[in-house]
């Protein structure tokens, strides 16, 4: 009976490591065989978008499955590991410094597009109405942190050491007369810090997740702006397998005029496809 459980198990197990291996090379899109895909993305609106390009890459040979994470550890983590082909819910520098902090060798494959930060209204329904001594909000993670406290800047509300740009961290506010304190938050958590802040940075995608509209925000980034380049959303791959048929498939898609015009169509300013 205990040799009996033992298999039992023992065929479990391989059966768990089997599904969570990487599958990008399995099967062929060529020979009939669907060859599968499997990535991990956020919500909103990533998720949304590989909605629409599944049925496309499945023409073409390519079963897609699409993991929904909602935080920003977990899909570097499984990627790095193995147990998902790419992934969907960051920008570069975001990349950079997780590849420099856990010595992975994740890299980028092409950028989708860019979800624009905004400052939205807490306690405080208006910047001309901010109390000194303000609570605001901002994302805790290193890059996001940096991007929100530019933003800052370029509302008038903060100023920053001359040349710290995107590396910017609270220690480089060198002026803040009237004594803002700069909550960090995790990113996730932002929209429902709302109540209990004056004003808020938050993340294009959590923002639209929370039902929050970029045409209600105090201020936004510019379509113009270094971000829009800098912290375009990416999709990430592992350096051996950067270059397999389907991965470079996906980006394709994800980059054609069909998905650039579902995003004019469906995100309002929200999200905005890199041209």
């Amino acid at each position: 009976m205990k040799k009996i459980s033992i298999l039992i198990i023992a065929i479990l197990i391989a059966g768990i490591f089997a599904g969570c291996g990487s599958s990008a090379n399995s099967g062929s899109s060529t020979g009939g065989d669907s060859q599968a895909l499997k990535i991990g993305a956020s919500l909103t609106p990533h998720s949304e978008l590989l909605a629409q390009v599944k049925p496309i890459l499945a023409n073409e040979g390519i079963a897609l499955e699409v993991v929904v994470i909602d935080d920003f550890v977990t899909p570097n983590i499984a990627l790095a590991e193995g147990s998902l082909d790419v992934n969907f819910f960051q920008h570069l520098p975001y990349l950079e410094d997780y590849n420099r902090e856990n010595n992975t060798d994740l890299v980028s494959i092409g950028m989708v597009h860019y979800e624009p930060f905004a400052i939205y209204a807490g306690r405080t329904k208006a910047l001309a109405e901010l109390p000194d001594g303000a609570k605001i909000a901002v994302p805790n993670d290193v890059t996001n942190e940096a991007r929100a406290l530019v933003l800052l800047q370029d509302a008038g509300l903060i100023e920053l050491e001359d040349g710290v740009g995107i590396k910017a961290t609270t220690q480089n506010i060198k002026e803040n007369s009237r004594n803002f304190q700069i909550i960090e938050v995790a990113a996730e958590q932002l929209v429902r810090s709302l109540p209990d802040v004056d004003i808020a940075v938050i993340n294009g995608n959590y923002a639209i997740s929370g039902n929050l509209s970029v045409r209600d925000a105090l201020v936004v980034e510019s379509e113009q702006s270094i971000a829009a380049v800098t912290y375009a959303n990416i999709v990430a791959a592992r350096a051996d397998n950067q270059n397999d048929p389907a991965v470079l498939k996906l980006i394709a898609v994800l980059q054609s005029d069909e998905i650039r015009s579902y995003i004019e169509d469906n995100y309002q300013g929200a999200v905005v496809p890199i041209k």
